[in-house]
């Protein structure tokens, strides 16, 4: 978690990494934001995110490209993937 914390000031992103074993660290830690099991719209998954870093695009691919969240073939629901802690 202190890996983390150098890329966070006053609960928003500042910067993600450039290595991706830190990036996993980081949306990891992203990716508590959310419920597991619980499906959220793509919405709703924009909205927790902009709390965090302006593109929150970038995050919820990321957070799907890590496979911490998983996307519904329509691409219209998002769930946080169960057990998915590193």
């Amino acid at each position: 978690m202190e890996e983390v914390l150098k890329y966070i000031k006053d609960s928003r992103i500042i910067q993600i990494p450039r290595k991706w074993e830190s990036k996993e660290k980081l949306f990891l830690y992203v990716a508590t934001f959310f419920e597991e099991g619980k499906e959220y719209t793509e919405q709703e998954v924009n909205e927790i995110l902009m709390d965090h870093y302006s593109d929150y695009a970038i995050l919820r691919r990321y957070l799907v490209d890590f496979k911490f969240l998983e996307r519904s073939v329509d691409g219209k629901l998002y769930k946080r993937l169960v057990g998915r802690t590193e």
